[in-house]
Parts: structure tokens; C-alpha cells; sequence
């Protein structure tokens, strides 16, 4: 059998092995090629009567990590061309059918008659895990690095090819519903407790415990399809099933506020298929995937949080003349909760790091900080001690700018202060030169003016990590008017190495995340001084589909340090930079009252000690009128939010200082939690149309203000029919 993606042999037991090792590609996906011959292979395996069975496994040092989803672009265009061609009709039908393909590929796997048992190691996730939920038998590798999941709640789809219907019943209703909600990945004594494998063995053994199974008489039958199946939690209707399905769907409206129509077609294919024999239960799940397929939110999210992401993780914009740069050592200026945070990440990642601070003491708490980080991942299994030695090991803490000889490049986090960064990158300089890559983690300064007390500002760039540094994925590269390609390259690279995903950004005050997020920041401000209850702003909040409300986030980040940035902006740029109710908010709070946030433990919060929080009573002071919460526009408040950030990074474009709609895009969802089933701020815009965005932004400006006044540029698009992905989405590099 001649096959591109697999190979494929039979032992002297009568068992084949079937073995995905895709040539050119560091990771298996499924794609058409691979579904194709994975047909043949079943088919072959039915037709040779001298085989048993077969089992499946991987050539690479993972799994496979699930479905090209470049499919579906494809198949949305299939779908464009089939309307235009053949009619509404005829293009439904098509695409419903070649939406349900990889399910009927796998139930057919899983009826042919032979038993097929999948041994897994490394990740096994999305649309391969539900081939290996086809699969009779799953033998998984007992190592930290093996894990099954469906994540593709994450994307705004959902398991489509089977594994919803058949995780729901494998595990009890309830955890099948969390474990399909949160797109949770499984190691593997948690996906044996599960039932989701059978078995976990040392990964040299897998393949012969999967072959064992099949030679000792495996049965070619899954247990669903047996006449004696039960559902794990009983019927639907029944006492149990009506403790489970009411509070499921207040659960799932609680926590989505019915803005993801993936997690609602989870609770409805598991709902519909448990009543139904598998095959009329798979048709259901496969036309709940269809339509969840033709959604905008799934579009939108696909595109910014597979296909963007992943483009701007490999380097989208990094300069191609610059040759790969071999970073092993760097210098970080700053050992309190930013840098220590940036070491720490660093030193996970493998890279010598050189912590400086004022004096040791000040430089020990840094690598103190370090500890408790790496402490936290050994208690929870996610490391070992030898990991925790090692890393910490990487670590020199240290008040001698000396120690920073042979850094390859530095990066300064201390104060937002020009004084204090200008007195350190001195001081770093004259130890390594001009000549190495400096980086600042300013968050608001403007990198042009930083690198002027440089000795080589081309080699000066601007690297802002948001906090915490070691869980949040997104960082910030600010390009100032001098900096050079190789110190591009340079940041880029770094970032890449500690595994994070860059958004390369011109210079300006606040850049581009916090231009957009201190908008909805002030948004909520003003509302309290409009009177809308505290309560009401965090609620509508995320029922926009912001993470946290704007209070809540203000008070993580710090009033004190809100207050500092608004007085430096009014001292730059002069009294009409900032809005009076907003600096009334803070000087109320700060100034008068000593709220700091949750690091004093007030702010628009109290923070108990038992580690509750309560909005602050004392807010009702800052309202100038008392409104009757149930005369206010609800659908008003949570475009407002949306609205103020959009149209900042509309501005953003417009000036020039973000150049592509990816980073736009991936940048709000990963930096500031823009609602990600827009697919970030730039396809809200484009979602709505620039038209009725403009008219929308106009009735607010009529309403509230100029802050929702729309660039000149978004009136140009309007007039055009224009989109933001249209008309500035760069020419993709040649694979």
C-alpha cells in the first residue's frame, strides 16, 4: 500500500501497525490527504483476512495535535463557490456532508469488524483524540509530557467528529459536560481515572500493550454499541438526569452569557445524542457542528486565535535578512515582581539569567520570587526537584552590573521612572557595550525617548510583558524611530524561545494594549460618576464578554499607578489629555481616601482576609445622580465597553502605530481579554461593518462624548465598503 503520511505493517501476530509519520512536518494534523488514507488503511485492514486487528501510532514525538483548521477556510469557500454555482440548497447539503466527513470516517473505523487499539504519547488532542476515542482500545504513554484533550472550545468550535457523543458517554454527564466546556487537557492518570484511556504503561511499551490487547482478543466493538450500554448517568428523564440538565444550561448561561453558540451546541448534541442510538446521535452532533461552522464568532476566533496566533508565533514579522540570533544568556535590570517574572519565564525556557537590583537583598527576594514560582509548579506535578534545581540554578541574583559580561542581550524593568531607567541602562551599558541588544519593559514611556540615553539607539527596542509575566501569552515589541532590524530579530527571537507570542508595534504613549484597555478602564470610571451602580458596570462587563469588569481590573493593576500615569500624561501633553471625571475617580481614591487596589487591600474593592472581595460601600459618592438601575440601557453600557477599545485601535491603525489587523486582533484577546468571540478588536469593527461601527460610534459621541469619536479613516472604509482584513492584511510568506 502506497501511502505519503503513514506506514503501514503487519507483524507475524496478524497485527498491523499503522504508524503517522507526516514527512516535512514536526507535528501530525489531519488534513484531506491523511483522511483519505486512513480510509485505505481500514479498508485494507477489513479486506486482508490475515490480519487481526491494527494499531495505531506516531512517528514524531507527539501525537498529533489535531485538524489542519485551514480546512475549514477551505470549506467555507467550497461553500461560496456551491451557492453562487448551484444554489442555497445544493451548497447546504455539500457542505453538510463534507463537514461530517472525518465523523463517518471514524464510525466507520469504529463498525468495520476488526479491533483497532491506538497507543498515544506526547499530545493527542482535538480531532485526533477523537480518533482515538474511535479507536477499541487506548494505550497512553505515563510521562509528563503525554495529554488528550478536546480543546476546540477554545476556537469557538467543538468536538464535531464524534467526541462529544462519545465523551458523553464514557464519563458521567457532568464531568463530560466540564471536561467538553473547558477544553481541558488530561494527563494520563487523570484520563485513566476518566475512562477516556484504558491504559497508561512506560512509553517504550505502549505500542506492544496496544498489540497484546488486539492478540489476546480484543474485542472489535465499542461498548455503546453493545444491546446491554448504559449511559454513565442514567436516561435523560429521569430523577438524576433532571438534577443535571437544568443546572447545566444555568451554568453554561452564567458562565457565556450566551455569547459562545459553540458551548450552547455542546449542551445540545450531548443532550439530543444521549436519547438516540450513536449513529442517529452522531448526525445530530454532526449538524450542530455544521452550523457552528457557518457562525461568526467561530470565523472570527479561528482566524485570530489558531490561524493569526500561530503566524505570529513563528515570526511573522521578523526581519528575514537577520540571521537566527543564539541567545543563552541574559541580563534583566529589575529583580522586583515584573523582572523576576521575565527571569523566571526565561530561566523555564533554558536561558542563563543574570538578576540585577539595587543591593543583594532587594536582588535575593527577585530569585525568592523565582522560587515560589517553580515551588508552585513542583507541588502541583507540573516539575520536579531536579527541574527546580536546575532552573534555579540558571538564576545569578546579584547588585554586581559586572556579572552582566557575556549577556546577549538585557532587558531593563525597573520603575517607570526616565531618571531611574536612564541611570541603569548606563550603568549596563558600560559593562557590555553598545553593541548588545537593550530592551525596556516600559508599559506607557515612549521607546524613542528612552533610547536616547542609549549608547547605539538602533539597538534599543521596547519588549512589555503584561502580568503575571509567567501566565499571561502575549508581549508587546515597540519599535522607536531608530531601532534597527537586528534588534527585531533579536526580540523576537527571545520571545519565541520563552514561548510567548509577539505583537510588534510603533512607538507612542501607551503603545497599543494599554491605549485600548485603559479606555475601558476610564469607561467604568465614568460610569460611577454617572451613577450606574458599581455592581452593574462589573456585571454588564462581562456579559460583553470581558473577563473581568473594569473596576476589578483596576484594582489588580493599581489605582496608585493609574493615578501616576494620568498625572505624568497631563504634565506631558497638557489638562485636556485626561478626563476630569476620570482624574476626580482617582484623586477620590488615592489622594482622600489611601485605596490602592488589591495591593493594600482597598479599592473600588474590599479585599477580606479570608480572600473574599466586596465592591466598596463608599462608591456612591463618586456618582453625580442616583439612577434607577432598571431604567438603564444594558445593550448600551456593554457597546460602550466594546466600543471605546475598538475604536482606540482603530486610531492605532490610523496612525500608524499597529500595521497589521493580526496583531490587533490577537494582541486584545491575549493582552486584555477583548471579548474573544469577536475575534478582537478590529473583527468587532469588521464583523459589524465599518458603516453601521461609524454610525454607532457617532450616536455615542451624540450621547457621551468625543472619546467614541471614530478616526477619519473609519469614515473613509464606511464610505468604500471596506474592511480592516481587506485593506491592510499583509501578503502571507510563501510556505
Amino acid at each position: 500500500m502506497n501511502l505519503a503520511n503513514f506506514r503501514y505493517e503487519t507483524g507475524a501476530d496478524g497485527v498491523a501497525l499503522l504508524t503517522w509519520d507526516m514527512p516535512g512536518r514536526s507535528m501530525n494534523v489531519i488534513n484531506p490527504d491523511v483522511m483519505s488514507e486512513l480510509e485505505r488503511v481500514i479498508d485494507t485492514v477489513v479486506a486482508d483476512g490475515n490480519v487481526k486487528g491494527c494499531v495505531i501510532s506516531s512517528g514524531k514525538s507527539a501525537f498529533s495535535g489535531g485538524a489542519d483548521l485551514t480546512m475549514l477556510q477551505q470549506g467555507a469557500a467550497q461553500y461560496a463557490k456551491a451557492l453562487k454555482e448551484q444554489g442555497e440548497d445544493a451548497a447546504n447539503r455539500l457542505f453538510f456532508e463534507n463537514s461530517r466527513r472525518l465523523s463517518l470516517l471514524y464510525r466507520k473505523l469504529e463498525t468495520c469488524g476488526k479491533p483497532f487499539a491506538v497507543a498515544i504519547h506526547g499530545v493527542c488532542l482535538g480531532g485526533a483524540f477523537e480518533l482515538a476515542l474511535a479507536c477499541h482500545y487506548r494505550v497512553m504513554a505515563d510521562d509528563e509530557k503525554s495529554k488528550v484533550g478536546l480543546p476546540e472550545i477554545k476556537v469557538g468550535l467543538f468536538p464535531g467528529a464524534g467526541g462529544t457523543t462519545r465523551v458523553s458517554r464514557i464519563m458521567q454527564t457532568g464531568d463530560a459536560l466540564q471536561f467538553l466546556f473547558r477544553g481541558d487537557q488530561l494527563k494520563p492518570k487523570a484520563a485513566l481515572g476518566a475512562k477516556l484511556v484504558h491504559e497508561v504503561a512506560p512509553n517504550s511499551e505502549i505500542v506492544e500493550r496496544a498489540r497484546a490487547w488486539i492478540v489476546n482478543g480484543g474485542k472489535a466493538q465499542a461498548p455503546w454499541d453493545g444491546k446491554d450500554f448504559k449511559n454513565p448517568s442514567g436516561k435523560v428523564f429521569s430523577p438524576t438526569g433532571m438534577m443535571i440538565w437544568p443546572a447545566a444550561n444555568a451554568i453554561l448561561r452564567r458562565e457565556t452569557y450566551n455569547n459562545y453558540p459553540a458551548a450552547r451546541a455542546i449542551l445540545h448534541a450531548a443532550y439530543e445524542g444521549l436519547q438516540l442510538p450513536m449513529d442517529q446521535a452522531l448526525t445530530v452532533e454532526s449538524r450542530w457542528f455544521a452550523h457552528i461552522l457557518r457562525s461568526k464568532e467561530a470565523a472570527a476566533m479561528i482566524r485570530s486565535l489558531f490561524l493569526s496566533k500561530n503566524e505570529l508565533d513563528k515570526g511573522a514579522h521578523r526581519p528575514a535578512e537577520v540571521p537566527p540570533t543564539n541567545l543563552r544568556k541574559i541580563g534583566i535590570l529589575g529583580a522586583g515582581f515584573m523582572g523576576a517574572g521575565v527571569g523566571y519565564v526565561s530561566a523555564l525556557n533554558g536561558l542563563e539569567v543574570v538578576l540585577i537590583d539595587r543591593d543583594q537583598e532587594s536582588a535575593d527576594k527577585g530569585k525568592a520570587t523565582i522560587d515560589k514560582l517553580i515551588s508552585g509548579s513542583v507541588s502541583k506535578g507540573r516539575a520536579t526537584q531536579a527541574d527546580k534545581d536546575a532552573l534555579l540554578a540558571r538564576v545569578n541574583a546579584t547588585a554586581d552590573y559586572a556579572a552582566l559580561k557575556g549577556c546577549d542581550m538585557v532587558l531593563e524593568a525597573v520603575f517607570e521612572d526616565r531618571t531611574v531607567k536612564a541611570d541603569v541602562t548606563k550603568r549596563a551599558q558600560d559593562v557590555v557595550g553598545g553593541e548588545v541588544i537593550f530592551a525596556s519593559n516600559t508599559s506607557t514611556l515612549p521607546i524613542t525617548s528612552l533610547a536616547e540615553t542609549s549608547q547605539v539607539p538602533e539597538n534599543f527596542i521596547g519588549i512589555h510583558f503584561f502580568s503575571p509575566v509567567e501566565k499571561m501569552l502575549l508581549v508587546e515589541v515597540i519599535m522607536g524611530e531608530k531601532t534597527g532590524d537586528r534588534a527585531l530579530a533579536t526580540a523576537l527571537d527571545f520571545i519565541r524561545i520563552i514561548k510567548k507570542t509577539p505583537i510588534v508595534v510603533n512607538d507612542t504613549r501607551g503603545f497599543y494594549a494599554n491605549r485600548c484597555v485603559l479606555n475601558y478602564v476610564r469607561e467604568g470610571q465614568i460610569m460611577l460618576t454617572e451613577g450606574v451602580p458599581a455592581a452593574m458596570i462589573e456585571n454588564v462587563a462581562r456579559m460583553a464578554g470581558m473577563p473581568v469588569g473594569p473596576l476589578s481590573l483596576n484594582d489588580e493593576v493599581a489605582l496608585d499607578l493609574g493615578w501616576k500615569i494620568l498625572n505624568a500624561t497631563k504634565k506631558d501633553l497638557g489638562d485636556k489629555a485626561v478626563d476630569p471625571r476620570q482624574e476626580r475617580v482617582l484623586r477620590y481614591m488615592v489622594e482622600e481616601q489611601g485605596r490602592f487596589g488589591r495591593k493594600n487591600g482597598k479599592g473600588f474593592y474590599d479585599y477580606h482576609p479570608d480572600g473574599r472581595k466586596s465592591l466598596w460601600p463608599g462608591l456612591t459618592a463618586l456618582a453625580g445622580a442616583k439612577l434607577d438601575p432598571d431604567t438603564i440601557d444594558v445593550e448600551e453600557l456593554k457597546q460602550r465597553f466594546l466600543v471605546t477599545q475598538a475604536v482606540e485601535a482603530a486610531r492605532t491603525i490610523a496612525e500608524g502605530v499597529v500595521t497589521d489587523p493580526r496583531e490587533a486582533d490577537v494582541g486584545s484577546i491575549l493582552g486584555f481579554g477583548f471579548a474573544p468571540f469577536t475575534g478582537g478588536t478590529l473583527s468587532y469593527i469588521d464583523g459589524m461593518g465599518a458603516s453601521a461601527f461609524v454610525a454607532l460610534c457617532d450616536a455615542l459621541t451624540a450621547k457621551f462624548g468625543p472619546r467614541f469619536e471614530p478616526p477619519q479613516l473609519l469614515r473613509d472604509m464606511a464610505a468604500r465598503g471596506e474592511t480592516f482584513y481587506g485593506r491592510f492584511m499583509p501578503a502571507r510568506k510563501a510556505a
